[in-house]
């Protein structure tokens, strides 16, 4: 096999792994009214250490933010989490695990523990530890190349400041506060 086969094996293995994994859990999640999207969102807030903004939640779950706007919408609806406006920006929502949530988020955590030492029974720690290394290094890689990229696309505040803090004459406008951010809405 050639290097590039090799690879393109390699990645449509990973993605049919997480996917078949994923679905696996869902089946056995399904009974108590749990889909993919409402498990995994509802798992990402329990191990928050704190409430979460939806733009944090999108990004977690690697989703637009409206995507997940509607999805909550429907959590708050059934009772499964919480939204309250941020205390340091209005325009922020805070997510919170509601009561129906924080009854079944252990039954969540021990349904994939059961699934998770079934899917690993008998390959030997020695090659779980190989395999959890190089996946670490693949994810380190991308998210290196994310965060570069992400911030090739953005610019600085100081070239903000130097092309829009000027009026018309060209006089510069006083300014009230720093800038915080290039894109509007919270974070």
């Amino acid at each position: 096999m050639s290097d590039g086969e090799t690879a393109e094996t390699l990645g449509q293995l990973l993605h049919g792994t997480a996917r078949a994994w994923r679905q696996k859990l869902d089946q056995r999640l399904k009974p108590m009214g749990l889909s993919q999207a409402k498990w995994r969102t509802l798992m990402h807030l329990s191990i928050a250490e704190d409430a979460l903004t939806q733009a944090e939640i999108a990004g977690r779950l690697g989703v637009e933010e409206p995507t997940v706007v509607t999805l909550l919408h429907r959590l708050e609806r059934e009772a499964w989490i919480t939204r309250t406006n941020s205390p340091h920006d209005r325009r922020c929502k805070m997510v919170l695990l509601g009561r129906r949530a924080q009854r079944v988020i252990a039954q969540i955590k021990a349904t994939a523990d059961k699934l998770r030492h079934e899917l690993l029974a008998g390959i030997p720690d020695s090659d779980l530890q190989t395999c959890m290394r190089v996946l670490a290094r693949i994810r380190d890689r991308a998210e290196k190349d994310e965060r570069r990229e992400s911030s090739a696309r953005q610019p600085s505040a100081r070239v903000l400041a130097e092309h829009n803090g000027q009026t018309k004459q060209g006089h510069s406008i006083p300014r009230k506060r720093t800038f915080r951010g290039v894109t509007g809405g919270c974070k």
